[in-house]
Formats: structure tokens, sequence, C-alpha cells
């Protein structure tokens, strides 16, 4: 088992997650809410919502919103928000305990891209879809996000005879946003459009401070040693030149289909 389809690892990333990561996938959040329209009456899922950047979101417009995650972590942190029309329940997207054809619109941020069995958490998904209701997903391009794309860039360049950290397979396999459309017809969802959406991600310097923080979570950090974490912390605040926010441009692609 990879770390990131480990429950355990994300309840005891979930505070970190919640404080550095959040507010950033928030952004992508928004622009995957934009494609739709979604009204007081509108019942909504958040499959693998992590600390709820699009399930909170949601519950802003009024709708219904049930956010589901494998982690009982970040499940914690969604209930915590203790907003009226926000149900946070421990389940596996992989198999919903949900019935057939509920939901008007069934979303997945950067969530079902980690599943072992993405294919099958895609299928669940358009499975408690409502005909005429809609998914939405997204994923990561290249490398991924934020600072785990800063780390990969700068170990590319340091240690080009090293392999990185390996992405989840579904990351890899949807990047091209003609496969990506394809799976999701697969999953059994029609017309699919795919977007690409970019923004900035702005990494206070001050950070570097205590770069087993900031990179900690990632594999392309621990799997170094001193010497190199050093190089690598040296080579980010190069980057920055002096500035004290080194923007991160990261782009994702958000997959909108029909059931």
């Amino acid at each position: 088992m990879r770390e990131f389809e480990n429950p355990d690892h994300w309840d005891s990333a979930a505070s970190h997650y919640q404080q550095t990561a959040h507010p950033f996938t928030a952004l992508f959040a928004e622009a995957a809410l934009a494609r739709l329209t979604l009204t007081p009456q509108s019942h909504v899922l958040d499959v693998a919502t992590g600390t709820g950047a699009l399930a909170l979101a949601a519950a802003r417009t009024g709708a219904s919103v049930l956010a589901t995650d494998f982690s009982p972590g970040m499940v914690g942190c969604v209930a915590a928000a203790g907003l009226p029309n926000v149900e946070a329940r421990v389940m596996d997207g992989q198999a919903l305990d949900l019935p057939d054809a509920h939901f008007d619109a069934v979303f997945s941020i950067f969530g079902v891209i980690m599943f072992p069995d993405w294919r099958k958490g895609l299928a669940e998904m358009c499975r408690v879809t409502r005909p005429g209701g809609h998914g939405v997903v997204a994923t990561w391009q290249a490398r991924g996000a934020a600072t785990f794309l800063l780390l990969s860039q700068i170990r590319q360049k340091l240690f080009p005879d090293r392999s990185g950290m390996a992405m989840p397979e579904a990351v890899q396999a949807l990047s091209d946003p003609e496969d990506f459309a394809g799976a999701l017809v697969a999953a059994g969802y029609s017309n699919p459009r795919i977007e690409a959406v970019t923004h900035d991600y702005l990494l206070d310097m001050a950070a570097l401070d205590a770069p087993d923080t900031l990179f900690g979570m990632s594999p392309d950090w621990t799997s170094l040693d001193d010497t190199e974490k050093a190089a690598v912390v040296s080579e980010a605040r190069d980057r920055a030149d002096g500035r004290p926010i080194l923007p991160i441009a990261s782009t994702a692609l958000i997959g909108v289909a029909e059931r």
C-alpha cells in the first residue's frame, strides 16, 4: 500500500493539510462549482472530501451536502465546521454505501485520482448521480501542484538521475484531456467537458525555515539526506530571488459530465 492510499496517513496529516493545502485547493473547488448551478434544493455529494474545500463551498449555495472520505481525521475536520446542511461520513469512495441515482451533483476534487481503483471510483460517482445530474472531477496535470510540484522540479534539476515520487496512476492516466473525457464516458457519464484551470500557489519563503514541515508529506523530500535537503532549500531560495513570496503556477484539469 502506498502512503497516500492509507487512511492513517491522512488522519495524521489532516491538521497540516487543512492549514496548508485547503486554502489552495479551495480555489479549484470554487472553479468546479462555477461550472454548475446549485440551489437550496440540490443534493450534492463530495467524494474524498479531504478537509472539505468543495463541500463547505457548496454548502454556501444552500444545497444539502454529504461529504465522504476514508480518513476519519479528514471527516472530523469537515464535521467541526458545524454547518447544518453538511453531513460528513467516513466512507470508501470505491464502494459508496449510498443509493443509486440519488444526487444532483457529485464532485471529487483531487480525491478519486488517489484511489487504487480510480476507475471504480468514477463508476461509483456515476452510479449515485441521478439522470440529468452531473459529475465533476478535478485532477492535477504533470507532477502535481504547489510545493509538490516545486520539489519535483528542483529534484529534476539537482538530481536528474534519480527517480522521483511515483504519481498516482490516475494523475498520469487523466493528464491528457481526451483520455480524461474517455474515462468519464467509460464510467457511465456522457458529454464530458474538460477545462484547464491554473492558479499560483503563493509560497511564503519564511516557510523554508521549517522545510520538514513544508515538504514533509512528500517522499521526494523524505528520501533525501540532510545535505541534499539543504541543496533543495538553497535552490528554492534562489528561485525566489529575494522576493518574500514565490508563486508556483499549478494547473488542474476539471472535467464535467452529464448522467
